[in-house]
C-alpha cells in the first residue's frame, strides 16, 4: 500500500531588490521529500570556478598586499556594507523583538519601487546579468550552466522538492534556479510567494556554501512572454497510472512552455513496482551530462503552446518534478543521514519578517508582554484532516485510529524528561503550545485540560490580518522554534520540524503513531 503523502512582500533582499509583495497578502503551503551520495560541499560547481563571494575575498586580500592604502580602505568599506552581513539568531529562544503590543502590530509595511530595474545601484545576483528581463534567456550567463524544476504538491513537500533540486544542482555542478511556491492547498485564486519570501537566501547561501538564484532574478515575473525550453519527463518513467509529464501552475506563472522528453526508464528507484515512485539523484544526475544526456534522448513531445519540439536544455537542465527523488530509499527526508537535509534543508531558516511574527505569536499564546523574551517550549503538531481516509473500516477515528491525546500526553511528558536530563531544561506543561487541524471542540477541551495552550489562528484572525498562507508557515516556524517537538507519523510536515528541531536546537524530539488501535502503546 503506498503511503499517504501528507502535509504560506516588500522588502530589499540580499541583492538589494526591492520586492513588491505585502506580507498582509497569502504565503503558501506544499512539501518535498529525497537526495543521493553527497559529495563534500568543497566539490561543489567546479565548472563555476570560483563563486562571487569567494571571488571578492580573493580581491580585498589581493588589494591588501598590492594596492594603494585607499584602495584598501575603499574595499574595506565596500565588504562591510555587504548585504550579506551575518545575523545574529538565538538558539533557545527567541529575543524579545521590537514589534508593539500583539493586537496593535500590522503586517509589515515595506516600501515598494517601480523602478527597480533602472536603479543602478542595486546589486543582483552573480548569476544573472542584470534585472530580470522579459525573456529568461536574456539575463542567463554564457559561462554558466544552470538548473530548475517545477512544485506540484502541498507546502511543505514542495519545500522539500526544492531542497532536492538544490542539491541535485550540487551534484551536477548547476546553479538552481528555484521558483515560487503557489496555492496548492488554500484556493487557486490565492497569490504565489516567492521562495525568497519565506527563506532566507543571503543566510542560506552564506550558510550552506550553495549558490542558488530565485526565477523572480531571472525573468520579470510581470511578462507576459511565453518562453520555449525543452525538459525531461521524470513523472512517466516512475509511475504507470498517468501517461503525461507532471503537471504543474509554475509553469504558467514563469510564462514557460514546455517540450518534454521521456527519460529512461532506468530512472526509477524499484523496477516495474508500481506502488512506489522514486527515482535517485545520481540516475537524474547522469542526464545533466553531455554523453549520458546524447545516448537517451528519444523524441520530445511538442509543446502545448508553440508546438515546439525541443530536446532537453543542456544550459538549463531542468525536470517535470524532483519530490519523489532519494539517494538509497523512498522518503529519505525521515533518515538522520538525508544529503538533501543535510546539505540543503536545515539551511533553509525563515526571513527576519516571518521570525518576529512568529516571536509576537508564540507570546501572545503564553500571555507574555511584547518586551519579554520568548522561553524555552515544547511544540505539538497533530494531523487529523484527511488522514482519516487512511483509518479505513474503524469507526472511532478519534481513539483507535489517530493517536489519542493520552499517548500524545505520554510523549510530551517523554520530550519533557530528555531536555530535564540532557539538558538541565525544565519545560511545565504551561508550555507546551498545541498547533493542530482539529476542529472538534471537545478535543480541544482536553488539551487545554493537560495544561497546553494552542495557536488559535480563527480567534486571532491570522488569515484575514497576514493573508491565508500565514496559518500554514507561522505554524512551521513556531515548531521549529521549539526546543522541543512532537509530532504526527508520516506527515511531512512533523517531519521537516522535527529536522529543524533537531538540528537548529539540538532538541529533544518524538512522533506519535497513529493508524490502528494502540498503534503509539509502547
Amino acid at each position: 500500500m503506498t503511503r499517504p503523502q501528507l502535509d504560506e512582500e516588500g522588502f530589499r533582499d540580499g541583492y538589494g531588490h526591492l520586492r513588491s509583495i505585502s506580507l498582509a497578502e497569502p504565503l503558501l503551503k506544499g512539501y518535498p521529500m529525497s537526495p543521493q551520495s553527497p559529495p563534500l560541499l568543497a566539490s561543489r560547481p567546479r565548472s563555476l570556478l570560483l563563486n562571487a563571494r569567494l571571488k571578492r575575498v580573493f580581491i580585498v586580500a589581493f588589494a591588501s598586499l598590492s594596492a594603494a592604502t585607499l584602495i584598501i580602505f575603499a574595499s574595506i568599506s565596500l565588504l562591510t556594507a555587504s548585504p550579506h552581513a551575518a545575523q545574529s539568531v538565538a538558539e533557545h529562544g527567541v529575543p524579545a523583538a521590537d514589534v508593539g503590543t500583539w493586537l496593535d502590530t500590522p503586517a509589515p509595511d515595506h516600501e515598494v519601487h517601480d523602478n527597480v530595474a533602472d536603479d543602478t545601484s542595486h546589486k543582483y545576483s552573480p548569476y544573472v546579468l542584470g534585472p530580470p528581463t522579459q525573456r529568461f534567456r536574456d539575463n542567463l550567463r554564457n559561462d554558466t550552466q544552470y538548473i530548475t524544476s517545477w512544485i506540484s504538491a502541498g507546502w511543505t513537500n514542495d519545500v522539500m522538492t526544492y531542497a532536492n533540486l538544490i542539491y541535485l544542482g550540487v551534484i551536477t555542478s548547476r546553479v538552481p534556479i528555484v521558483a515560487m511556491f503557489t496555492p496548492s492547498h488554500i484556493g487557486g485564486d490565492a497569490a504565489t510567494i516567492a521562495f525568497g519570501d519565506v527563506f532566507d537566501v543571503p543566510r542560506f547561501i552564506r550558510d550552506s556554501g550553495i549558490d542558488i538564484v530565485e526565477w523572480r532574478e531571472v525573468k520579470d515575473p510581470a511578462s507576459t512572454d511565453v518562453d520555449d525550453i525543452g525538459c525531461w519527463n521524470i513523472w512517466e518513467s516512475v509511475q504507470y497510472d498517468e501517461h503525461f509529464p507532471r503537471r504543474s501552475t509554475v509553469l504558467d506563472w514563469l510564462k514557460l512552455d514546455i517540450s518534454y522528453t521521456r527519460a529512461p526508464e532506468w530512472v526509477k528507484l524499484v523496477p516495474n513496482y508500481e506502488h512506489d515512485r522514486h527515482s535517485t539523484f545520481w540516475t537524474l544526475a547522469r542526464l545533466g551530462f553531455p554523453e549520458e544526456r546524447a545516448k537517451n534522448l528519444v523524441d520530445p513531445l511538442p509543446s502545448p503552446q508553440h508546438q515546439a519540439v525541443l530536446p532537453p536544455d543542456e544550459h538549463v537542465l531542468c525536470y517535470d518534478y524532483l519530490y519523489y527523488v532519494c539517494a538509497q530509499q523512498p522518503f529519505e527526508f525521515e533518515f538522520d543521514y538525508s544529503p538533501a537535509w543535510r546539505f540543503v534543508g536545515q539551511h533553509l531558516r525563515w526571513t527576519q519578517d516571518i521570525q518576529d511574527l512568529t516571536a509576537l505569536y508564540i507570546r501572545r499564546a503564553f500571555s507574555l508582554e511584547p518586551e519579554d523574551d520568548v522561553p524555552p517550549y515544547i511544540a505539538v503538531h497533530v494531523r487529523h484532516g484527511d488522514f482519516g481516509a487512511w483509518c479505513w473500516g474503524i469507526e472511532d477515528v478519534m481513539n483507535d485510529c489517530f493517536a489519542p491525546i493520552s499517548a500524545i500526553a505520554r510523549r510530551v511528558r517523554e520530550v519533557q524528561e530528555e531536555l530535564l536530563e540532557r539538558k538541565g531544561i525544565s519545560i511545565p506543561d504551561a508550555r507546551v503550545v498545541v498547533t493542530s487541524d482539529e476542529a472538534d471542540p471537545a478535543w480541544w477541551d482536553e488539551i487545554a485540560a493537560h495544561g497546553w495552550v494552542k495557536i488559535d489562528h480563527d480567534a486571532w484572525q491570522t488569515a484575514q490580518t497576514y493573508g491565508r498562507w500565514y496559518p500554514v508557515i507561522l505554524d512551521a516556524a513556531i515548531q521549529s522554534t521549539a526546543i522541543g517537538f512532537v509530532g504526527t507519523d508520516r506527515s511531512t510536515y512533523s517531519t521537516l520540524s522535527r529536522r529543524r528541531v533537531e538540528s537548529w536546537h539540538d532538541g529533544a524530539t518524538r512522533i506519535a503513531r497513529w493508524g490502528f488501535k494502540d498503534a503509539d502503546a509502547h
